[in-house]
Protein backbone atom coordinates (compact mmCIF):
# COMPACT_ATOMS: atom_id res chain seq x y z
CA UNK A 1 0.00 0.00 0.00
CA UNK A 2 2.97 2.30 -0.40
CA UNK A 3 1.86 3.47 -3.83
CA UNK A 4 -0.62 6.33 -3.91
CA UNK A 5 -4.13 5.51 -5.15
CA UNK A 6 -4.63 5.71 -8.90
CA UNK A 7 -6.69 8.51 -10.39
CA UNK A 8 -10.01 7.81 -12.07
CA UNK A 9 -8.36 8.15 -15.49
CA UNK A 10 -5.60 5.69 -14.53
CA UNK A 11 -8.15 3.17 -13.27
CA UNK A 12 -10.19 3.53 -16.45
CA UNK A 13 -7.10 2.98 -18.63
CA UNK A 14 -6.06 -0.04 -16.54
CA UNK A 15 -9.60 -1.44 -16.76
CA UNK A 16 -9.64 -1.00 -20.53
CA UNK A 17 -6.32 -2.86 -20.77
CA UNK A 18 -7.59 -5.70 -18.58
CA UNK A 19 -10.86 -6.06 -20.52
CA UNK A 20 -9.05 -6.16 -23.85
CA UNK A 21 -6.19 -8.48 -22.79
CA UNK A 22 -5.83 -11.63 -24.87
CA UNK A 23 -6.04 -15.03 -23.26
CA UNK A 24 -7.60 -13.64 -20.09
CA UNK A 25 -10.35 -15.23 -18.08
CA UNK A 26 -13.07 -13.95 -15.79
CA UNK A 27 -14.84 -15.38 -12.79
CA UNK A 28 -18.58 -15.43 -13.53
CA UNK A 29 -20.93 -15.41 -10.54
CA UNK A 30 -24.60 -16.17 -11.13
CA UNK A 31 -27.52 -17.28 -8.99
CA UNK A 32 -30.33 -19.71 -9.64
CA UNK A 33 -33.99 -18.77 -9.32
CA UNK A 34 -33.81 -20.23 -5.79
CA UNK A 35 -30.84 -17.99 -4.97
CA UNK A 36 -28.15 -20.68 -5.10
CA UNK A 37 -24.82 -19.10 -6.01
CA UNK A 38 -22.68 -20.52 -8.80
CA UNK A 39 -19.14 -19.40 -9.66
CA UNK A 40 -17.09 -20.51 -12.65
CA UNK A 41 -14.06 -19.23 -14.61
CA UNK A 42 -14.71 -18.57 -18.30
CA UNK A 43 -12.78 -17.11 -21.19
CA UNK A 44 -14.21 -13.90 -22.59
CA UNK A 45 -14.12 -11.30 -25.30
CA UNK A 46 -14.71 -7.54 -24.93
CA UNK A 47 -16.58 -5.65 -27.64
CA UNK A 48 -16.12 -2.26 -26.00
CA UNK A 49 -19.73 -2.41 -24.85
CA UNK A 50 -20.25 -5.97 -23.65
CA UNK A 51 -18.37 -8.96 -22.28
CA UNK A 52 -18.89 -11.98 -24.56
CA UNK A 53 -19.07 -15.38 -22.89
CA UNK A 54 -19.50 -18.84 -24.40
CA UNK A 55 -20.68 -21.75 -22.29
CA UNK A 56 -22.64 -24.96 -22.62
CA UNK A 57 -26.38 -24.34 -22.85
CA UNK A 58 -27.12 -26.92 -20.14
CA UNK A 59 -24.61 -25.49 -17.65
CA UNK A 60 -25.74 -23.78 -14.44
CA UNK A 61 -24.12 -20.56 -15.68
CA UNK A 62 -26.21 -20.54 -18.88
CA UNK A 63 -29.43 -21.41 -17.03
CA UNK A 64 -28.80 -18.74 -14.40
CA UNK A 65 -27.86 -16.05 -16.94
CA UNK A 66 -31.08 -16.71 -18.82
CA UNK A 67 -33.25 -16.86 -15.70
CA UNK A 68 -31.80 -13.85 -13.86
CA UNK A 69 -30.65 -11.86 -16.93
CA UNK A 70 -27.41 -10.84 -15.20
CA UNK A 71 -24.16 -11.78 -13.52
CA UNK A 72 -21.22 -10.41 -11.60
CA UNK A 73 -17.84 -10.78 -13.29
CA UNK A 74 -14.43 -10.49 -11.62
CA UNK A 75 -11.27 -9.75 -13.62
CA UNK A 76 -7.68 -9.73 -12.41
CA UNK A 77 -6.19 -10.83 -9.13
CA UNK A 78 -7.13 -9.99 -5.58
CA UNK A 79 -4.67 -7.07 -5.49
CA UNK A 80 -5.80 -5.57 -8.79
CA UNK A 81 -9.44 -6.42 -9.31
CA UNK A 82 -12.15 -5.16 -11.62
CA UNK A 83 -15.72 -6.10 -10.65
CA UNK A 84 -18.46 -5.81 -13.26
CA UNK A 85 -22.16 -6.05 -12.54
CA UNK A 86 -23.76 -6.82 -15.87
CA UNK A 87 -27.05 -7.55 -17.51
CA UNK A 88 -27.75 -9.86 -20.40
CA UNK A 89 -27.91 -7.86 -23.63
CA UNK A 90 -30.31 -9.53 -26.04
CA UNK A 91 -30.92 -13.24 -26.21
CA UNK A 92 -28.25 -15.93 -26.20
CA UNK A 93 -27.78 -17.90 -29.39
CA UNK A 94 -26.10 -21.18 -30.25
CA UNK A 95 -22.57 -20.64 -31.56
CA UNK A 96 -23.49 -21.47 -35.21
CA UNK A 97 -26.44 -19.04 -35.10
CA UNK A 98 -24.90 -16.26 -33.01
CA UNK A 99 -23.92 -12.82 -34.23
CA UNK A 100 -20.70 -13.40 -36.19
CA UNK A 101 -19.04 -10.27 -34.75
CA UNK A 102 -19.63 -11.42 -31.17
CA UNK A 103 -18.20 -14.85 -31.92
CA UNK A 104 -15.17 -13.35 -33.67
CA UNK A 105 -14.44 -11.00 -30.74
CA UNK A 106 -14.64 -13.97 -28.38
CA UNK A 107 -12.43 -16.21 -30.55
CA UNK A 108 -9.81 -13.52 -31.18
CA UNK A 109 -9.47 -12.47 -27.56
CA UNK A 110 -9.93 -15.81 -25.78
CA UNK A 111 -7.85 -17.92 -28.15
CA UNK A 112 -10.56 -20.60 -28.18
CA UNK A 113 -12.79 -21.22 -31.19
CA UNK A 114 -15.87 -23.32 -30.44
CA UNK A 115 -17.11 -23.17 -34.07
CA UNK A 116 -15.27 -26.23 -35.45
CA UNK A 117 -16.31 -28.40 -32.53
CA UNK A 118 -18.78 -31.13 -33.38
CA UNK A 119 -21.05 -30.03 -30.54
CA UNK A 120 -20.76 -26.25 -31.18
CA UNK A 121 -24.56 -26.02 -31.35
CA UNK A 122 -24.62 -27.06 -27.67
CA UNK A 123 -22.75 -23.86 -26.71
CA UNK A 124 -24.46 -20.50 -26.40
CA UNK A 125 -22.99 -17.03 -26.85
CA UNK A 126 -23.94 -14.46 -24.21
CA UNK A 127 -23.32 -10.70 -24.30
CA UNK A 128 -23.20 -9.19 -20.82
CA UNK A 129 -23.46 -5.40 -20.79
CA UNK A 130 -21.85 -3.68 -17.78
CA UNK A 131 -24.15 -1.54 -15.67
CA UNK A 132 -21.71 -1.11 -12.78
CA UNK A 133 -17.90 -1.32 -12.65
CA UNK A 134 -15.51 -0.99 -9.74
CA UNK A 135 -11.69 -1.25 -9.69
CA UNK A 136 -9.21 -1.22 -6.84
CA UNK A 137 -5.83 -2.58 -5.82
CA UNK A 138 -5.43 -2.03 -2.08
CA UNK A 139 -7.37 -0.49 0.76
CA UNK A 140 -6.27 3.00 -0.22
CA UNK A 141 -8.20 2.63 -3.49
CA UNK A 142 -11.55 1.63 -1.97
CA UNK A 143 -12.61 5.28 -2.04
CA UNK A 144 -13.18 6.17 -5.67
CA UNK A 145 -13.43 2.54 -6.82
CA UNK A 146 -16.65 3.10 -8.81
CA UNK A 147 -15.90 3.62 -12.52
CA UNK A 148 -19.40 3.01 -13.92
CA UNK A 149 -22.80 3.62 -12.40
CA UNK A 150 -26.16 2.83 -14.02
CA UNK A 151 -24.42 1.93 -17.28
CA UNK A 152 -22.53 5.24 -17.55
CA UNK A 153 -18.73 5.51 -17.31
CA UNK A 154 -17.76 8.21 -14.81
CA UNK A 155 -14.65 9.48 -16.56
CA UNK A 156 -13.49 10.76 -19.93
CA UNK A 157 -11.19 7.82 -20.74
CA UNK A 158 -12.56 5.59 -23.49
CA UNK A 159 -12.79 2.04 -22.13
CA UNK A 160 -13.78 0.61 -25.51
Amino acid sequence: MDAPPRSLDERLRDTAALLSATGADTWVATASAAGEAYLVPLSFGWTGEAVVLVTERRSPTARNLIAKRGARLAFGGTRDVVMVDGELAGEPAAVPDADAELVEVFVTQSGWDPRPMGDAADYDVFAVRPVGVQAWREGNEIAGRTLMRDGEWLGPVDVR
